[in-house]
């Protein structure tokens, strides 16, 4: 545990439920899902019926300091964190430039570039833009931040699937306890709603097909009758800062937010199926590190995919860790599977369970599996005056798990 707190200064974020603070908390504490049904035709296979989260978002209307070409995913970043740091009152020139570091996660970023430019060449046969791997390479995000807000300090994209952007928030703030920086700007982005991703995810049968009547409730997590994820877009990004450095401009105050606790590691036992020990791990390490025990956190925004497997393995994990006492939701029911950006979008949504004392619901959750003896939100956000902390898993494929642990 370390005597540097790390507080948050500035959130913003572009998703399907808003991007606003009212539309994102309307549709979080209500379960109300943007979860839709969509129709991917690609010529020479049968369309495939999808269960999607999209955002109302105008990639073509950011510009960037780059001036290059924008991946959607990299547009919805800068947006993001132009709004991070707005609320944050950060403004270019502000900070010591070697003092601010850009930490940003994303599973397969430039994936709707990437899908563009082979449909282009392979298609039509036209010839590549010259930017095409400024473009679509894991780091354009990260790069265009940095450039936008003239950040010398690290400067690092991290790709761990869906953990992505959990990783990233936990390693700025690592990097703020260690003293190495000041500031930093930190999220992650998706945006891979793309015919090529969309139809391999499918063929992966971890998604979600959407019900003929009731679309928007095809992600139903922790439920008796789940079968799998709506894939989602989107991007969340936080101001970061130390106490020290916040409290000299006057950016913090008594009900102030400030990340307690991160854990990161690897199950090491299969690329896709979740291993419960590994999230226990991850979990009690995360406790340890913000020095609180499992009794004090009062709520749990869980991974919760709504896949079989995957389910089944956190609702055990938790049920290790925390008994059946602490309040779990699991949020992707009503934005989707964000993936590499999930992690971010999630914790936002925990630090409203902070900012406002309520509890969200799990969207779509009528019926849960019996074989989970967990506290459900459901139905109803719940009453939480007294909350002063709260946990957000991110569990991804390839095993790696992240844990952020936040207080007020």
């Amino acid at each position: 545990m370390s005597s540097t707190r790390v507080q948050v200064t500035g959130i913003g974020f572009v998703t399907p439920l808003g991007c606003t603070t009212g539309l994102f908390d309307d549709a979080l504490f209500s379960g109300h899902s943007a979860v839709r049904a969509r129709t991917l035709e690609i010529d020479g296979l049968d369309p495939i019926e999808l269960a999607v989260a999209a955002c109302d978002f105008d990639a073509a209307a950011v510009r960037s300091n780059s001036r290059l070409p924008l991946d959607r995913g990299t547009a919805m970043a800068l947006a993001a964190a132009r709004d991070a740091t707005a609320q944050a009152g950060l403004g270019v020139g502000s900070v010591d430039p070697e003092r601010l570091g850009i930490f940003w996660g994303s599973g397969l970023a430039g994936a709707g570039s990437f899908d563009d430019t082979t449909r282009a060449l392979y298609g039509q046969q036209r010839r590549m833009r010259p930017t095409t791997v400024l473009t679509v390479m894991p780091n354009a995000a990260v790069a265009e931040l940095a450039l936008q807000f003239g950040a010398q300090g690290a400067a690092i994209a991290y790709a761990c699937a869906c953990a992505s952007s959990a990783v990233a928030i936990g390693e700025a703030m690592r990097a703020i306890r260690g003293g190495w920086i000041d500031v930093a700007i930190v999220g992650g982005h998706e945006a891979m709603l793309t015919p090529g991703v969309m139809a391999s995810w499918h063929a992966m049968r971890v998604t979600a097909p959407p019900p003929t009547d009731a679309p928007a409730s095809a992600c139903r997590p922790f439920s008796s009758d789940r079968a799998g994820f709506a894939p989602g877009e989107g991007a969340a990004a936080l101001v970061l800062e130390s106490a020290a450095h916040a409290n000299a401009r006057g950016a913090v105050h008594a009900s102030s937010l400030f990340l307690a606790g991160y854990a990161t590691n690897c199950d090491a036992t299969h690329i896709t199926n979740p291993d419960t020990a590994g999230q226990v791990r991850a979990m009690r390490a995360a406790l340890r590190d913000a020095g609180i025990e499992p009794a004090q956190v009062g709520h749990i925004n869980a991974h919760g995919t709504a896949t079989i497997a995957g389910d089944a393995a956190e609702a055990a994990s938790i049920r290790k860790v925390f008994g059946n006492a602490t309040p779990v939701s699991a949020t992707k029911a009503i934005h989707g599977h964000v993936l590499g950006g999930g992690g971010a979008i999630e914790l936002v949504a925990a630090l409203r369970t902070l900012v406002r004392g309520m509890l969200p619901p799990t969207g779509n959750l009528r019926t849960p599996d019996t074989a989970f003896d967990l506290d459900l939100v459901r139905g109803e956000p719940r009453e939480a005056r007294d909350l002063r902390y709260v946990l957000s898993n991110s569990f991804a494929f390839g095993g790696t798990n992240a844990v952020l642990v936040a207080g007020r």
